[in-house]
């Protein structure tokens, strides 16, 4: 199962930081991975990370905004979202999957994080 948290309303410029809380059989898969859905758009994938030896990667559209990070002691994979702009708004959402490609099976409910101009 995976828990997403920490969306909201920022404005231009401003930061906020996603969580995902990880158990049961998400936690057995090697990479959580971030992706996003704006309105109107087709899902994004954002970034993972290898839960066992931390090594993350982040889309270019993201890559000098964005970091992921995990906390293996809280189960639980962070999204730090810098200088934010009106189009990151969207669902963000949090999955698992065993070889970082194929994210088909453990998805999170989405939080929304929505950047005023």
């Amino acid at each position: 199962q995976l828990q997403a948290s920490g969306g909201g309303l920022v404005e231009t410029g401003g930061s906020l930081r996603l969580s995902c809380a990880a158990s049961g059989p998400a936690l057995s898969r090697n990479y959580l991975g971030w992706f996003r859905q704006a309105p109107g758009k087709e899902r994004e994938f954002v970034g993972r990370i290898n839960w066992t030896n931390g090594r993350s990667y982040t889309a270019d559209s993201v890559k000098t905004q964005f970091t992921i990070s995990r906390d293996n002691a809280k189960n639980t994979v962070s999204l730090t979202m810098n200088s934010l702009k009106p189009e990151n708004t969207a669902v963000y959402y949090c999955a698992a999957s065993t070889d970082g490609v194929n994210w088909n099976n453990y998805w999170g409910q989405g939080t929304l994080v929505t950047v005023s101009s």
